[in-house]
């Protein structure tokens, strides 16, 4: 019975852990091209033309930016879900579809 409890504890600690991570964890070159998703206050946001998007911190106060046609409000507290990008200009970003 104790094995089991063990084994139902670990998979729930796993399960909520694994749904958001925080910037430091997910900027590495492991995750470039994969799903992200993280929690975080927006900083700022921009829209030049059809380039748009925001700037999310997390409790760590780490930063990054998204890619997004749709910008939340400075301030609102969001999760920010995507695909992890690194290029030469603006390093880790993500691509967000929302």
């Amino acid at each position: 019975m104790k094995k089991i409890m063990a084994i139902l504890l670990i998979c729930f600690t796993i399960l909520i852990s694994g749904c958001n991570q925080t910037i430091e964890e997910i900027k590495t070159t492991e995750n470039i091209g994969e799903k992200v998703s993280v929690n975080g206050e927006v900083l700022g946001s921009i829209k030049i033309l059809k380039l748009s998007g925001y700037t999310i911190q997390d409790e760590n106060g780490d930063t990054i930016a998204v890619t997004a046609e749709n910008l939340p409000e400075t301030g609102e507290t969001i999760t920010a879900k995507g695909t992890l990008m690194k290029d030469l200009i603006f390093g880790y970003y993500i691509k967000s579809k929302e």
